[in-house]
């Protein structure tokens, strides 16, 4: 089938997840990925196991499942850009390629030759895009950034976590990788915006990528909330600031989410609970006087909630239009009914594991759809089909570039 980014190479200089994860999307749409990494070691994901992929026998091979989740559709070059002839090996790739990514700290690839400023010399229509911590200028900018400490300090946690006047109450992390994923998600999509005024101009541009500047404008409404009002949000845990009933309840044997909207479907809530007194109190009469009244409201249809089944509540909710569903673990999630409708979880041919289950992309087109051609590489497989292939190098030269360390 066409693929929407079939005429596009990306070199891709990044580690660990936000500029992976860029690099994975351009690679679904097509791409052809180029993922350079240092030799004997490769990119840091790799070691950051367990668990591995496991081969047909259940043993574990070397390659992490971290790994996996964000590099299929790749091809993998060893080059230590620390040597002359492995910078005038990314020179040369990059002479060939539509976009570089990239994700050193600041100023650490201008030693080299190979920042953008560089590289636009010889290739004037180069898309060059830097993934850091906080960006290339501000005081911050050397500093190292990962994803929980940009989660705490962009205000993610601030708004995450129990309420701090109950158990367990203080700020949390979420649970996978949110600033990372959607620093990742705002790289694709400057990339894909700064190939297209390319096509209209044949101009290339530098893309500045900061996790702090995506955590910050992620908040959103919690954001908007407080430049307009001047006061700072507070953690909620499962509850919602401003709908109740709208968070998570015990049942009998489990939780469930119940998300009512409105007024009408919280009477219709309270009347398939049997809890008609709670539908006539004046105190609950408008969801603004049920968040007035929450901590009196909550633990009544606490008790409600905890004389049914999970799935009783459901089938009876889904019934009369309440919005509400289970809380599912991962290994729920991939068994529910529509994500295997959906073809959520793929299986790809692996050189190592033989076979290696894969979430695939959620971009659904008609025409030229998401698609993985390649498994997650192994470190290094493709440097002398990408040498030989796109540089012209000869088997003696790539024999001479390993012999001293290049590759």
């Amino acid at each position: 089938m066409p693929k929407a980014l079939g005429h596009i190479r990306v070199l891709d200089l990044s580690r660990v997840l936000a500029g992976p994860w860029c690099s994975q999307n351009l690679a679904d749409l097509g791409a052809d990925v180029i993922k350079i990494e240092r030799p004997g070691v490769g990119d840091d994901t790799r070691a950051w196991g367990p668990p591995y992929a496991r081969d047909a026998d259940g043993n574990d091979t070397s390659e992490a499942a971290y790994f996996l989740t964000a590099n299929r559709g790749k091809r993998s070059v060893t080059v230590d850009i620390a040597t002359p002839e492995g910078q005038t090996l990314i020179r040369d790739l990059a002479r060939e390629a539509d976009v570089v990514l990239e994700n050193y700290k600041v100023g650490q690839l201008k030693r080299y030759g190979l920042d953008y400023d560089s590289l636009k010399d010889i290739k004037p229509d180069l898309v060059y895009c830097s993934v850091t911590g906080f960006g290339q200028d501000g005081p911050y900018a050397h500093r190292a950034g990962y994803d929980f400490l940009i989660q705490g300090m962009g205000g993610l946690m601030s708004v995450t976590g129990e309420r701090d006047d109950l158990p367990g109450g203080g700020p949390q992390k979420a649970g996978v990788a949110l600033t990372d994923l959607m620093t990742g998600m705002y790289a694709t999509v400057a990339v894909l915006a700064a190939l297209t005024h390319r096509d209209r101009t044949g101009q290339g541009q530098y893309i500045d990528m900061a996790l702090l500047d995506t955590q910050v404008a992620m908040l959103a409404n919690v954001g908007s909330n407080y430049l307009n009002s001047g006061k700072a949000p507070k953690r909620w845990g499962n509850a919602h600031a401003n709908i109740v009933p709208y968070q998570t309840f015990a049942c009998a044997d489990g939780h469930i989410i119940v998300a009512t909207g409105n007024d009408g479907q919280y009477r219709k809530f309270v009347e398939a609970g049997g809890r008609d007194d709670l539908l006539t109190d004046p105190r609950f009469a408008t969801n603004p006087l049920r968040v007035q009244h929450r901590d009196v409201l909550v633990p009544l249809l606490a008790q409600m909630v905890k004389t049914r089944t999970r799935d009783e509540w459901i089938a009876q909710l889904e019934a009369v239009g309440v919005p509400c569903g289970p809380i599912n673990d991962v290994g729920e999630v991939f068994e529910n009914e529509q994500v295997k409708a959906r073809g959520v979880a793929i299986e790809m041919d692996h050189p190592a594991a033989g076979k290696v289950k894969l979430v695939r992309s959620p971009m659904k087109m008609s025409l030229t759809p998401a698609q993985a051609d390649l498994p997650p590489p192994m470190l290094g497989q493709h440097t002398d089909e990408v040498l030989r292939d796109l540089l012209g190098r000869s088997e003696e030269e790539i024999a001479a570039l390993r012999a001293k360390g290049a590759i």
